[in-house]
């Protein structure tokens, strides 16, 4: 039984840091895609951060701010996120996809599976 679980976010100032953790069981990191996305209220689902065994990927939004790293041991990938803003404000979902070869190269497209996100509040 594949699970995923985010965990770690909070209210925080604008300008402070949060670490979100994605623990994940039922599956093996090396071979998969950890992909964190976020869904702000009345916006569209986006992809933040992608980590791959080879590689990884932010978007523009994240680029410079924030950071993926994993530790495989522990079966959890990280998301460190400073100098946040409100605009990050929202639920943040990781969520897994099969690697098969080319790693975050694959886009934000195609998660086999999903984690229950947790709630990240920036105040200005």
């Amino acid at each position: 039984d594949v699970q995923l679980q985010a965990s770690g976010g909070g209210l925080v100032q604008a300008g402070g840091s949060l670490r979100l953790s994605c623990e994940v069981s039922g599956i093996t990191l090396d071979d998969y895609d950890i992909i964190w996305f976020r869904q702000a209220p009345g916006k569209e689902r986006e992809g933040v951060s992608c980590i791959s065994s080879s590689d990884t990927h932010y978007t523009d939004s994240a680029k410079g701010r924030f950071t993926a790293s994993s530790d495989n041991a522990k079966n959890t990938v990280y998301l460190q996120m400073n100098n946040l803003k409100p605009e990050d404000s929202a639920v943040y979902y990781c969520a897994a996809r099969v690697d098969i070869g080319n790693g975050c190269k694959a886009g934000y497209y195609g998660m086999d599976y999903w984690g229950k996100g947790t709630l990240v509040t920036v105040s200005s």
